[in-house]
Parts: C-alpha cells; sequence; structure tokens
C-alpha cells in the first residue's frame, strides 16, 4: 500500500472558474478540502464565506471556512459539493468518491470508477 493521488478538476460554479489539480486520496477522510491559495484561484473570498467547525485526525477541533458550490470532475464523471479550505494540497475523501461512485485501490494506488457500475454512477440510498 502506498499514497494515492488523482487528477481531478474543481470547478466554482459561480464564476465558471475550473482549475486541474493533483489531490490526494484517502477513504479514510469525509471531506473534499482544498488549500487556500487553490480557494483564491477559484474566486473565493476566504473572508466572506461560511466557517465551519471541524474535527481533525488528531481529534483536535478547527474552525475552517467552506467554500461552494463547486463541481469536481474526475475520469467523466462529477459531483457538485462543498469544500474545507485547509492544509498545503487538496484532500479528496469519501463523500466525493461515493458520489462519483469511485473505488479506490491501494495495491495499485489508483482511484477508478466502479467497474460494476462503468457507464452511471450508482449510489446507495438507503
Amino acid at each position: 500500500m502506498g499514497i494515492t493521488y488523482a487528477d481531478i478538476e474543481v470547478e466554482n460554479l459561480f464564476q465558471k472558474r475550473r482549475i486541474s489539480t493533483k489531490a490526494l486520496v484517502d477513504s479514510g477522510s469525509v471531506f473534499l478540502t482544498v488549500p487556500e491559495h487553490l480557494s483564491l484561484q477559484l474566486g473565493f473570498d476566504t473572508e466572506e464565506v461560511s466557517v465551519r467547525e471541524i474535527i481533525l485526525a488528531d481529534g483536535s477541533r478547527k474552525a475552517v471556512p467552506m467554500i461552494g458550490p463547486l463541481r469536481v470532475y474526475f475520469a467523466d464523471r462529477y459531483c457538485d459539493l462543498s469544500a474545507f479550505v485547509l492544509g498545503d494540497e487538496p484532500l479528496f475523501g469519501a463523500v466525493p468518491m461515493e458520489m462519483m461512485d469511485l473505488v479506490l485501490h491501494p495495491a495499485t494506488q489508483t482511484l477508478r470508477v466502479n467497474p460494476e457500475s462503468p457507464f452511471v454512477p450508482v449510489a446507495l440510498a438507503k
């Protein structure tokens, strides 16, 4: 096993600014996070957005800006969501993976479209 990165695109749906970036894929994390410089490139002012309190992996709490709406693209799929502004690189968590029906393969260090639904993303709604 190792560290997995994926090439994604992130778009500010209000300003239609779209950026390609490499994101750390972590199925143990929940949400999408982006660093402040990426948030600014997308056209968000982190002083004028919502703030949420989050719990970090070490159990500590931190108030961070939340930006959106965003559209995130991977392969031929996309999802719409918000992101927390945090860290020094984008982090792609379980929520966008589930929304796009993607599968993480740690042994090959790849993120892929679910082979059981190769054409249309499927979501569990129960």
